[in-house]
């Protein structure tokens, strides 16, 4: 009975994922080219809302912890554990009022309805991880457009999706570039929960009833600390949070 439920319920979310790519993918392109990149920025949020609760479909729940107390007017960088790619319309969704833009792999700049439309459009950092020097490029514009906007940037320094909850180490140069054109940001750890064992044959089937968990933790001043060091006490925070 549960795999039944399973594939019915994965079918009315990605039906519903689909659609509401398509639909907001038009609405991006209207938004920003008739009314600006504020009108923009209002539609990605809805588009993130739509994504987000639609999650609601597959009898998941959804929890968000916010241990931190976030500073208006200050550059942010949010540093996550990444399990599966449904974590970002949650983690976005919720930092909204940052204007929050990712770090995110070049290919996805393409192809991709909604999506690839909104990383070209939002000023996100589109790395190309085989050029280094590309990378460090792209970062370091992304670190300089959140200094001046005084708005956010998230980035994964796993590098990669880590499906079993079982983080790789947190590596430190996007982070490091980011502070070095941002200088005035806090970093601010998120600990994901759950996603990975949400999709674990990927795309379909997905799990039904699942528990999904979002933890912001506690800031931490980076002034006069490594990127090193600033990357261990922020993935153990995270470790501590998804254990707990």
């Amino acid at each position: 009975m549960k795999k039944i439920l399973d594939y019915v319920l994965s079918t009315l979310y990605l039906i519903h994922f689909g659609l509401t790519l398509l639909v907001f993918h038009v609405i991006q392109v209207i938004a920003f080219n008739v009314f600006g990149k504020k009108a923009h920025k209002v539609s990605v949020d809805w588009l993130n809302f739509s994504l987000t609760f639609g999650l609601y479909l597959t009898g998941a729940s959804i929890k968000l912890k916010n241990l931190a107390r976030l500073p208006d007017g200050r550059p942010l960088i949010f540093i996550a554990n990444h399990q599966s790619s449904y974590d970002i319309s949650p983690v976005y969704w919720y930092m909204r009022k940052y204007s929050p833009r990712f770090v995110s792999k070049i290919e996805l700049a393409n192809g991709v309805p909604s999506i690839s439309y909104n990383l070209r459009k939002s000023g996100a950092a589109l790395i190309n991880r085989k050029d280094g020097k590309q990378a460090i490029t792209e970062i370091a514009r992304l670190g300089k457009l959140i200094q001046d906007e005084k708005a956010s940037a998230i980035i994964f320094p796993e590098g990669t999706r880590t499906a079993s909850g079982n983080m790789k180490p947190f590596q430190p140069g996007g982070v490091a570039t980011l502070l070095k054109r941002a200088p005035d940001a806090l970093i601010v750890p998120v600990a994901i929960n759950g996603t990975g064992a949400f999709n674990p044959k990927g795309i379909f089937p997905l799990k039904s009833f699942a528990k999904l968990s979002f933890t912001v933790l506690p800031g931490i001043e980076p002034a006069g600390r490594k990127a090193e060091e600033i990357l261990n006490e922020a993935q153990e925070a995270i470790r501590v949070a998804i254990a707990g």
